[in-house]
């Protein structure tokens, strides 16, 4: 029980998320995001060479992350043993902040339902709320592929990421995780103000998907058409310009069996992406299958991290422990 515990915490949260869904004022992470804004504004110059500028960003994130983790320490050490309850009831208020499955459910369905209206304007202004392209000229089909592209990729970092780093690294882990993919959407962006100065805050982030991402892909495959989603995993996932995104969405197209990716127009630039998956070409009735898959991802994601668990335990007590 004490090793499963964390999994039924994180139904718990996940229900949480589906009553409440994210706070609209006050979130955590919007204040954190005001303190951030802060730092970079301190250390931040663009005037700096590429070398200051990177050990700039460097200082920016360890000074963006120590005090919090120093404060969640001292929390978990008064509260874990002492007060138990208390812990408990911190852990699930942080892994509820740092899931967002019902706000990725809302933004998708909204998408869903004005193409289902045949309302292209408000399908791209729906869209444009949670991707970085240009949603100006996309037509039913590229909105409904690039929907769908964030409802994979998304689902591992708001989901997924979250959920691994509680249950292997407990409050502490999520935390952290949290904070780093904050840093990592303000400051890891390849532009030429944050090149080098968001350098630390993108390869934090990668570091800390890179597990979860192909926990991530794997669900996916396992919750639709296992090999074509595998295939596309094994001979696509490397080719995206994200080595976390890749996997992730190339296991999700092929399990859905999807064609994504292609041409997208990002700040007035237009990227000729790889294509991701394989069959015919995302439209609107899809975005619903891909909500469905990544609920039934979720699921599947704990059954496997609930074996897991069970296997330590089993090594713990019959091989640490025995007499």
């Amino acid at each position: 029980m004490e090793f499963t515990a964390p999994l039924f915490l994180i139904i718990a949260a996940w229900l949480l998320d589906i009553l409440l869904g994210e706070p609209a004022k006050y979130h955590p992470l919007v204040i954190y995001g005001h303190i951030v804004k802060r730092i970079e504004l301190w250390l931040h110059r663009n005037s700096l060479s590429p070398a200051k500028s990177r050990w700039r960003g460097v200082c920016a994130v360890v000074l963006a992350l120590t005090p919090v983790l120093i404060i969640t320490a001292l929390t978990i050490a008064i509260t874990h043993t002492t007060f138990s309850l208390i812990y408990w009831a911190i852990a699930l208020i942080c892994v509820y902040f740092t899931m967002a499955y019902r706000a990725l459910c809302e933004h998708a369905l909204e998408i869903y339902h004005a193409l289902n209206n045949a309302d292209l304007q408000q399908a791209r202004e729906a869209l444009a709320k949670i991707v970085s392209r240009d949603t100006t000229n996309l037509n039913e089909k590229e909105i409904s592929s690039a929907c769908i592209e964030s409802v994979l990729e998304n689902g591992s970092d708001a989901i997924f990421a979250a959920w691994f780093w509680w249950v292997f690294a407990g409050i502490p882990g999520v935390i952290l995780y949290r904070l780093a993919n904050t840093l990592d959407a303000m400051w890891g962006y390849k532009s030429s103000r944050y090149l080098y100065f968001g350098w630390a805050a993108a390869r934090l982030d990668d570091l800390l998907n890179y597990l979860p991402a192909r926990t991530t892909a794997l669900s996916y495959c396992l919750a639709g058409h296992w090999r074509t989603g595998w295939q596309c995993w094994m001979q696509q996932g490397s080719h995206w310009k994200s080595p976390n995104a890749g996997p992730v969405m190339a296991a999700g197209a092929g399990s859905l069996k999807l064609r994504l990716g292609g041409a997208a127009v990002y700040h007035g630039e237009q990227q000729q992406r790889p294509e991701l998956g394989r069959g015919k070409i995302a439209e609107a009735s899809d975005i619903p299958r891909a909500l469905t898959l990544l609920r039934n991802a979720m699921w599947i994601w704990l059954l496997l991290a609930a074996v897991f668990l069970v296997i330590v335990q089993t090594i713990v007590q019959h091989v640490i422990f025995s007499p």
